[in-house]
């Protein structure tokens, strides 16, 4: 504890129970009183008086001695905070000041409280957790940020935020596994702990250390090979994320070793994600203009030997400028997504190791080529010309590197989650879901276009192509909707799993709060994908040229069911994904 030393500062009374008094000597007695000094302003001067120094030549004030180190990082070495378990009583002491004297917004912290409970009804165990940024020795949110608004300091090993580099696209709150970066809607960024560097660089503590009234947090300096060492025994915090993901450096010291049974107060409790709906769109409709191009170039080959060119290069017009639509409507939502959209052109400064970075690169590039692909299909219908022969050179090296830049953005889709590390989005998981994607709404858009080039007047050879090719296009949707619908409906047999695990966490959220939102995804799925086709199948054999308005209206309806469908599942996608937190408290 502190002792406050005595400070010998006259205390006068107003004389204001004499009635003989002056007003000038009333008011003399005012200002005396209003120089006495209130408990705060005696610790004030104290302090003030302290000799101020930076750290490494070790003059900081005596009274945190023992929660700062003696002397500055080596190399191999760097800061990093040690909680004293026994010594935490939960009081959120440091939450307050940290949000004070930072200058946090009214629903802003850098420092947070949880609650671990376990141990018996005879012995019961009840903890108390501060946590705050770990100044990870590989903090993912700086390898994840594309803008480079993430520095780790080389000597002190701090990782720093730059407010004024950032354009808000979140993905580091994604990325960090200890639900760290803080994302501002008023600003339009991301923000969090700095370890109070300013402070340190003068030799004072950071504000989570100077006001904790048990001492319980200091600063030391850690080695980072023993960093290293100890996350092979992942012994970090019970429930917490493995310290393997970004190896933290925060210590957390007890004498008291932990009962086996100790869980976060929350642990058991499933909370829907953010939904990031600029972010859901942009995702769908990426890989339906992707998937369209793709199919479009493979109808090109089964169409040309069997309708006379006007028509194929009508179909391949109209096929290519909508699939270009989808796309531009795609890139335009992604914006939405940014704090900062004006910034968007720094999202490529991160593109050596930024997974978002590499996204938006070959996303650009393939709106570039695919725009340039269209409007040389479009020219060709214009002028009533034939289709280009598959010996020409520029139009299939351009339909080639819009199908290559296309595919590497949906890689680069992937990878985006992947890169996070959370168990429902992994490699396999995400992957296929999006393949999946491309796949169904490339095939629903493709036939979708050879309907609407030929309804209004269709050529005979075209009914007999389309009653050939449509029952193989209705076949792909039946069986590509249905391994998605299964694929997606595979998790629900983590229910019956007894441990909480990430998936069935999110098992848990579809079958309760997002219960509405999954029975709708699945109804819009089985109808597009599944019910409409298999009635177009039968219907194909006996269809004639009059029927083509209906069949293009079922055709319509079609394709919004399946959009509409991946929509949801997209939306499903992000809320359902059980995220990696920090222990937390009973809410």
């Amino acid at each position: 504890m502190i002792d406050l030393p005595v400070l010998n500062v006259p205390i006068r009374r107003p004389c204001h129970d004499k009635p003989e008094a002056t007003a000038a000597e009333l008011l003399l007695a005012v200002l005396a009183e209003q120089q006495s000094l209130s408990a705060a302003e005696a610790f004030s001067r104290w302090h003030d008086l302290e000799e101020p120094g930076p750290i490494a030549s070790r003059v900081a004030s005596p009274r945190f001695r023992s929660l700062m180190p003696a002397s500055a990082p080596a190399p191999g070495q760097q800061y990093a905070f040690e909680v004293n378990l026994d010594r935490c009583s939960g009081c959120k002491s440091c939450v307050v000041t940290c949000h004070t004297l930072n200058g946090l917004d009214e629903n802003e912290s850098w420092r947070d409280v949880g609650l671990l409970i376990g141990g018996s009804g005879a012995a019961p165990v009840l903890q108390h957790v501060t946590a705050a940024c770990h100044h990870c020795l590989e903090p993912a949110c700086m390898k994840a940020c594309p803008v480079n608004a993430y520095e780790k300091d080389p000597l002190t090993g701090i990782v720093k935020h730059l407010d004024d580099q950032c354009f808000g696209c979140q993905y580091c709150t994604m990325a960090c596994p200890y639900d760290v970066p803080k994302y501002l809607p008023e600003k339009g960024i991301v923000r969090k702990c700095d370890m109070c560097q300013s402070r340190l660089a003068v030799g004072q503590p950071p504000a989570c250390v100077q006001s904790c009234p048990h001492e319980a947090i200091a600063i030391r300096v850690v080695d980072r090979r023993q960093i290293i060492e100890d996350a092979e025994a992942a012994v970090f915090l019970p429930a917490a994320p493995d310290p393997h993901l970004t190896f933290p450096t925060t210590d957390y010291v007890t004498r008291r070793p932990l009962a086996r049974n100790v869980l976060p107060a929350d642990y058991f409790r499933t909370n829907p994600q953010h939904a990031h709906w600029p972010l859901v769109v942009m995702l769908v409709l990426t890989q339906l203009s992707v998937g369209a191009f793709i199919v479009g170039l493979l109808f090109e080959q089964l169409a040309g030997a069997h309708v006379e060119p006007a028509t194929n290069s009508q179909l391949r017009s109209l096929h290519a400028i909508t699939s270009l639509f989808f796309g531009l409507i795609a890139l335009a939502a992604s914006v939405f997504h940014l704090g900062r959209p004006l910034y968007a052109f720094r999202a490529m400064l991160g593109i050596g190791h930024s997974w978002l970075s590499r996204e938006i690169i070959a996303f650009t590039a393939f709106a570039v080529l695919a725009t340039m692909y269209a409007a040389l299909l479009a020219t060709q219908a214009w002028n009533g010309a034939a289709a280009a022969p598959y010996g020409d050179v520029l139009d299939h090296a351009l339909g080639a590197a819009v199908g290559a830049s296309g595919a590497l953005g949906l890689f680069c889709s992937a990878m985006v989650y992947v890169f996070t590390r959370r168990e429902c989005w992994s490699f396999t998981r995400v992957i296929v879901r999006f393949l999946l994607t491309a796949t169904l709404l490339g095939v629903a858009a493709g036939w979708l276009s050879i309907l609407l080039a030929t309804a209004e007047r269709p050529p005979p050879q075209m009914i007999a192509w389309i009653q050939r090719q449509g029952s193989t296009l209705c076949e792909g949707l039946l069986l590509i909707a249905g391994a998605k619908l299964l694929w997606e409906a595979a998790i629900f047999r983590h229910l019956i799993s007894l441990r909480m695990t990430p998936l069935r966490r999110s098992a848990l959220l579809l079958t309760r709060e997002l219960s509405n939102v999954t029975l709708a995804r699945f109804a819009l799925g089985l109808s597009g994908g599944v019910l409409m086709p298999a009635l177009q199948l039968g219907a194909l054999p006996t269809l004639t040229a009059g029927q083509l308005p209906q069949f293009l209206a079922t055709t319509v309806l079609l394709f919004a069911a399946c959009l509409a469908g991946e929509l949801l599942e997209r939306y499903l996608f992000f809320t359902a994904c059980a995220a990696p937190r920090m222990p937390g408290g009973l809410r």
